[in-house]
């Protein structure tokens, strides 16, 4: 997977390693030209004082080393000179017995030569003329130290490229995650939306990210639109069908059909099945529709009317009694949730002695709930069959009927898994698993 900081970090890193190289480069290159341009001058008024040197005698022309500065005097010392006249040359003692590739036009040599001992010199050349006499002056200086001093300067000059690399790297890496942290708040309100949490994304965020978070919830609300309207449409469908369905029913129940049993039983079988099937496929249909973010199942406000509803129908003795952690929400929709809750402790109603138990804890993945009763529960080598049954609701295991139909097609909308067990109580214990993080049809 591509990082966006990794991405960021190599192009910044890329640019000031260039930038760097390029502006040391540069500014050694600029400062060695105004050195050589100085260094130039230095050299004229050389040979300048070299020409006062070359004296005229009676023999002709001299050099009067008593006017020559005392470096040109020690070997190698650095500093070298060579005077040519027509007739005679004088070379600097300081030169010992090497002999420089002596440039051969005027001025400062484009290129250093190789001078003693494997200096590098920058050498000078000018050409006077004295009573008629030709003089060329051509001096040299060690340029090595120079070039070493660069060399250091440059190499200080990476170490500095490197250390400002470095700084600005972290601070690129701390403002990445400075300017990410929008998207981290958005990514957490989404993970909120998917709990059920909240109902949309907050509406002030930066300008980047406003369009996305409008669109976001523009989303949200047109799908809760349809939502409500699918839903209110299978309502009607259920309604206008019922109708039907109940004079169908009344039609079986005439006179007419009593002569008949085998057909008046058939017809009553058949409609039943229809009543059933529809009745189910509505369900399903319903369950489809379920893939809005946001919508939860509050356990507080929820189950204290639920368990009230269950003592009013079966037994007011009935202990029935639940515990969940502080603040439950279920990030289900409430009317599936009531339909699933409801379906599993009215079946621990019917074959509880005393006590009905509901827990409901968050594991790291998702939710456990576990329903359990003190009734006779289910033998142990009976209660992989009760769960391989069919998925018709009029089918339930024998003598304890579970009716466990709606329940699959609840979890199979939702990823989840149920499982039997023999419970503390004593009885039955229906231990269901909810993914929250793959919510909607497997």
């Amino acid at each position: 997977m591509k990082s966006i900081q990794r991405s960021l970090s190599l192009g910044l890193a890329s640019a000031l390693l260039l930038v760097g190289l390029l502006l040391v480069q540069s500014s050694l290159w600029l400062f060695e030209a105004g050195l050589r341009r100085n260094l130039a001058t230095d050299l004229r008024e050389e040979t300048e004082g070299l020409l006062i040197a070359v004296v005229q005698g009676s023999e002709g022309f001299k050099l009067d080393s008593s006017r020559l500065n005392p470096r040109y005097q020690r070997a190698f010392s650095g500093h070298y000179f060579r005077i040519e006249l027509p007739e005679r040359s004088w070379r600097s003692r300081s030169l010992w017995d090497a002999e420089p590739a002596w440039p051969t036009r005027n001025g400062l040599a484009s290129d250093l030569v190789d001078g003693p001992q494997e200096q590098r010199l920058l050498a000078y050349r000018a050409e006077y003329r004295r009573d008629g006499q030709r003089i060329v002056i051509s001096v040299a200086r060690d340029y090595t130290p120079i070039l070493k001093s660069f060399a250091q300067v440059r190499l200080g000059g990476l170490g500095l490229i490197g250390v400002a690399l470095l700084a600005f790297l972290l601070l690129q890496r701390y403002a990445v995650k400075l300017a990410m942290r929008p998207l981290e708040r958005a990514r957490q309100q989404i993970a909120q939306l998917q709990q059920g949490q909240r109902q949309q994304l907050d509406i002030q965020a930066p300008i980047e990210l406003q369009p996305l978070v409008d669109q976001i919830n523009r989303l949200l609300a047109h799908t809760d639109d349809t939502l409500k309207r699918s839903r209110h449409a299978l309502g009607n469908l259920g309604h206008a069908l019922k109708t039907p369905l109940a004079v169908l029913g009344s039609v079986t129940q005439r006179e007419e059909l009593t002569a008949h049993p085998e057909l008046q039983k058939d017809l009553c079988e058949q409609l039943a099945q229809i009543q059933q099937r529809v009745s189910r496929e509505l369900g399903r249909a319903r369950l489809a529709g379920e893939v809005l973010p946001g919508a939860y199942f509050n356990c507080q406000e929820e189950l204290a009317p639920l368990f009230e509803t269950l003592k009013m129908i079966h037994r007011r003795d009935l202990n029935l009694h639940w515990k969940t952690h502080p603040d439950c929400r279920l990030p289900w929709d409430r009317e599936d949730m009531l339909e699933l809750l409801g379906n599993l402790l009215d079946n621990a109603c019917k074959f509880a002695r005393s006590e009905v138990l509901l827990s409901i804890d968050q594991t790291p993945d998702g939710y456990l709930i576990q329903v359990e009763d003190d009734g006779p529960g289910i033998p142990a080598d009976r209660r992989e069959a009760v769960m391989e049954r069919g998925t018709r609701l009029d089918e339930r295991a024998e003598g304890h009927g579970l009716g466990l139909g709606i329940v699959r097609d609840i979890l199979t909308a939702w990823n989840g898994r149920l499982s039997l067990e023999q419970s503390d109580l004593g009885g039955l214990r229906a231990c269901i698993h909810l993914p929250t993080q793959q919510r909607g049809r497997s």
